[in-house]
């Protein structure tokens, strides 16, 4: 048999389709179909060919053409996109006929007459990020066009495009530009990176303009605080201050994938905050929320719309990521995406998940070893083990210390690092004094992690300040509202009231908690015992019957022996209610 050879060879492809096309159609069928036919007979067909092209397919609304110059072919769509301009120029928007254009440079396969391979699936990708009316080119095509022709090249960074496994260089072509120099857009950081916009006065009071200023400054120096975002300084967000803008455009200027934006208006002695947080790759809003406060209070204010705004899209942000890494394909993931990825385990409830987090974290710390948070995420995750019942070995136990020791060792400057060391050290490897250090550490750090005042809860049950507990707790619940461990802050406020000797609303927390999560073993147990010594025996009971199907060892002397409560009274006052609802010696 003769093996069939297949055909490549390296080409340059254009690839080009109308914008809104179908909106066009729904509009006016016909008109559009002929203008259309017009356009493409008259203008676009006739450039190609006479810049050596060749048209391999037609799309309907679009084409597929090859060069054996990269140099023609992006001056053929450079003369396309100035004809189409002209053409439109009297044309009303509604109807207007705008092409986005791609250019690509690969070794394509040839079969049949047409053509295949990545080049092309990249050259089809950049058509579809273009803008109506513009051109986008991968870096390849850049670099050989560069300085060739009269057109400037406008650096968008490395962009993940749909499909294609690598980042691919993107630059965008403006037309009327006789700038051969590239216009550099910064390249968007490994972490998440934001800017905060010029908040908008709303209330036609000038005087009101410190306070919308004063705002933004406060928010962004809070996110400054969390070393793993990337925050644009002051100087630079305001210089969109008074301009109508496009958080696209905002985000390829300063390099950044999110963007607050927001408002304050006043109202007789009140005053009304709105704030937005927006993906600038797609346009969606992630988050909105609005303040309200009386002008008597405006700093106060001030600082808790700073503070909530900031706790608020903190959580927001860390899903975004997270979705962000998940669409990632598996070859190209990095050492932070791997941390992502392992946070995202550990929001769901079950021993293989942990244990996929855990895998995850280590994997981030074997491509980078002074990862800290990575070290806090694994040394996490043997808390969660524990927290549903797992018996922790004197290996695992030891291996916990390292990693939570090692992430404060690493992490001096980085909350998150120190929140997960930390609650890891006084929970699992049981030196709660130097977890709450770790925690408090976090809270210097960063005011504003939800994180890291939930954990700050937990170490002040375990040390025996029930009070405190309760209203750090309260402020990890006030900063994240809807926070994925909601039933984690409930649990710690439970036990807080429990070892305050306040039954009924230990029992209310500890209730609300086994609701959200019915699987987290902390929530059964302290239910049962707050049941019990509020006198609600048959709750208690029910309680502890679902504890044993989750965790089916615990017994009272686990509970009167805990090494993490350092109060013997709280151990004895847990064991007596654990005792009362019908839990096993």
């Amino acid at each position: 048999m003769v093996e069939e050879r297949v055909e490549r060879r390296l080409t340059a492809i254009l690839a080009a389709d109308v914008a809104g096309y179908s909106q066009l159609m729904g509009v006016d069928e016909e008109g559009t179909h002929k203008h259309l036919k017009a356009h493409l007979s008259e203008l676009v067909d006739p450039k190609i060919r006479q810049h050596h092209g060749h048209i391999i397919k037609n799309t309907g609304d679009g084409l597929l053409a090859e060069f054996v110059s990269v140099v023609d072919a992006v001056r053929c769509a450079a003369e396309i996109q100035r004809g189409m301009a002209t053409r439109n120029a009297d044309i009303p928007q509604e109807k207007r006929i705008d092409f986005r254009i791609g250019i690509n440079v690969g070794d394509m396969i040839i079969d049949s007459g047409d053509i295949f391979g990545d080049g092309v699936n990249i050259a089809a990708r950049l058509e579809g990020i273009a803008e109506p009316g513009g051109i986008c080119v991968s870096g390849r095509v850049q670099e050989d066009a560069q300085g060739r022709l009269d057109v400037a090249f406008e650096d968008q960074g490395k962009q993940q495009l749909k499909n294609i496994a690598k980042p691919v260089r993107v630059f965008r072509v403006r037309v009327n530009e006789t700038d051969k120099v590239v216009s550099s857009a910064p390249v968007l950081p490994s972490k998440p990176s934001i800017a905060v916009l010029p908040f908008t006065n709303m209330s036609g009071d000038p005087e009101q303009e410190y306070f919308a200023d004063g705002m933004v400054e406060e928010i962004i120096t809070a996110l400054s605080r969390a070393h793993w975002l990337f925050v644009i300084a002051r100087n630079s967000s305001f210089t969109y201050k008074g301009r109508a803008v496009d958080v696209k455009q905002v985000g390829r200027e300063l390099g950044v994938r999110y963007v607050l934006e927001g408002g304050v208006r006043k109202a007789a002695n009140r005053i009304r905050v709105t704030a937005q947080l927006i993906d600038v790759s797609t346009g969606t809003h992630l988050w909105a929320d609005r303040f309200e406060g009386s002008l008597e209070d405006i700093f106060d204010l001030q600082d808790q719309v700073a503070a909530s705004v900031v706790g608020a899209i903190a959580r927001k942000l860390e899903q975004a990521e997270i979705e962000r890494a998940k669409r990632k394909p598996t070859e190209s993931l990095d050492a932070y995406d791997y941390f992502l990825r392992g946070m995202a385990n550990t929001h769901q409830v079950t021993r293989e998940a942990y244990g996929e987090a855990l895998a995850l974290f280590n994997r981030a710390i074997g491509l980078d070893s002074s990862f800290a948070s990575a070290h806090g995420g694994a040394a996490y995750c043997y808390s969660l083990a524990k927290s549903i019942g797992q018996r922790m070995s004197r290996e695992e136990i030891a291996e916990a210390a390292r990693l939570a020791r090692r992430a404060v060792e690493l992490g001096r400057e980085d909350a998150i690092a120190l929140a997960l060391g930390g609650i890891a050290l006084a929970y699992v490897a049981g030196d709660v004094e130097g977890g709450a250090a770790a925690v408090d550490r976090a809270l210097v750090l960063n005011p504003n992690l939800a994180t890291a005042w939930h954990f700050s809860g937990w170490v002040r049950v375990y040390l025996g300040e029930p009070d405190t507990a309760i209203e750090h707790s309260a402020h990890a619940m006030r900063l994240s509202p809807l926070d994925p461990y909601a039933y984690g802050m409930e649990t710690a406020m439970a036990f807080a009231y429990l070892f305050a000797g306040r039954y009924d609303e230990a029992r209310s927390w500890a209730e609300k908690a086994a609701r959200g999560e019915p699987r987290y073993v902390p929530a059964l147990r302290i239910a049962a015992a707050s049941s019990a010594l509020a006198g609600r025996l048959e709750g208690a009971q029910n309680f502890i019957r679902r504890l044993r199907q989750v965790d089916p060892t615990f017994r009272v002397s686990h509970a009167a022996r805990a090494s993490t409560l350092r109060r013997l009274e709280d151990r004895m006052r847990y064991a007596e209610g654990l005792r009362k609802a019908g839990l096993p010696e």
